[in-house]
């Protein structure tokens, strides 16, 4: 006698896998360069995450050399280890940088999709969207034309007005902020384009309803314009968080460089990967890594959740 099981499941459905492989073969076959690339270089390399838990050297090799539990991570957070200030700068700047990098390209958004002159909405767009381009040693020069004690424009203007100029590049306290400011200033426009190609897609006859109503254009934009923008901006920023332990090394050592007076206010855990390599091996910098994309995969994850939670079921994933 067949068992129930094998009733309930047809013939068809046991071989729905081979169909969909046979009609989609083509497909499929376009998608295997694409799945070599991802096996051969994102998952392959997975076994290097072995030596964080080693002390490695090149002799033994990554299976080979001195298994030695958690001592790299204990390392990395003991008191007298930079691995505490890294971390808290890693934070401060990247949390900052993605509450204004929220801000700041909506705001651009919603006023350049208020504007009725396409001359000047497609300059003012450019514009905006120029930062882009530049790379972090141009913005680094763009940034030292403005706090050179020297020819600096801000000291200046600090003079003009009877203040006395400041030696910004031995103030390490300015720097946190310059560099949260560079960064959203850098960003800002190509992230408002994301959320005009979202405004392009709302329903205009909402907007000619509330007219109708007698609502003004701040009505306008509080009740629906910023309402209908909500995924996309959880989107956006779930996706930030998860990247919110690492740090942008083009970025600190194109505005900060060497400067021996400021690096250790701004290093982020990026920065220090990079020094740490060069001097205690590759077993602390490979922790060092698998602590960033843990606690990474953690902080997306929880934000997800709340974001479900706050957002009527809408999220990452």
């Amino acid at each position: 006698m067949k068992s129930k099981k094998d009733v309930m499941i047809s013939p068809k459905k046991k071989n729905v896998f081979f169909r969909e492989m046979k009609e989609n073969r083509i497909l499929y076959l376009m998608c295997v360069p694409a799945l070599l690339v991802l096996i051969l270089f994102c998952y392959i390399p997975f076994a290097g995450v072995w030596m964080a838990f080693t002390d490695f050297n090149v002799v033994d090799g990554i299976f080979g050399s001195p298994f030695v539990g958690f001592d790299n991570f204990k390392y990395f957070f003991a008191k007298n280890s930079m691995g505490w200030k890294v971390t808290y700068n890693t934070l401060f700047i990247n949390f900052f940088g993605i509450i204004l990098g929220l801000i700041v390209p909506i705001s651009i958004a919603v006023f350049l999709n208020e504007i009725r002159s396409k001359i000047f909405k497609k300059l003012t767009q450019s514009m905006m969207f120029f930062p882009y381009f530049l790379s972090w040693v141009v913005v680094g020069a763009i940034i030292y034309g403005f706090f050179s004690t020297d020819v600096g424009v801000v000291n200046h203007m600090l003079s003009y007005f009877g203040v006395k100029p400041i030696s910004w590049y031995s103030k390490p306290q300015y720097w946190k902020a310059i560099i949260i400011f560079a960064n959203v200033w850098k960003w800002s426009g190509y992230n408002s384009i994301i959320y005009m190609a979202a405004m392009a897609n709302f329903d205009h006859s909402l907007f000619e309803a509330a007219k109708a109503d007698g609502a003004n254009k701040l009505q306008c934009i509080i009740n629906l314009t910023i309402p209908m923008l909500k995924p996309t901006a959880v989107v956006l920023t779930l996706m930030s968080i998860g990247r919110i332990f690492y740090g942008d090394f083009g970025m600190i050592y194109g505005i900060i460089g060497n400067n021996p007076v400021l690096i250790d206010e701004v290093t982020v855990i990026d920065t220090y990967v990079y020094q740490s390599m060069r001097t205690l091996g590759f077993s602390y910098s490979t922790a060092i890594g698998l602590f960033q994309s843990v606690m990474g995969l953690i902080l997306v994850t929880i934000a997800n959740k709340v974001s479900k939670k706050i957002n009527d079921g809408e999220g990452l994933f």
